[in-house]
């Protein structure tokens, strides 16, 4: 049986100012990043995303969900 891979997508928030654009993700919100096209902001929040989740970047802060009644 071979293994599955599978790709989980992840929601950013982005804007473009002058010849940049500058994104982030909703679940890293004060992690953000640059690139001169939107593909390579795109390649840039995948690297970032990387490290958010790989636990070398100490006390990274993180958006969660409380269900109140």
């Amino acid at each position: 049986m071979g293994v599955e891979s599978y790709m989980e997508t992840k929601k950013f928030i982005y804007y473009q100012d002058e010849d940049k654009f500058i994104g982030w993700f909703e679940d890293f919100p004060d992690y953000r990043t640059q690139g001169e096209t939107l593909d390579e902001l795109k390649e840039n929040l995948y690297d970032i995303y990387a490290e958010l989740t790989s636990g070398s970047i100490p006390n990274v802060l993180h958006v969660g969900e409380l269900r109140v009644a």
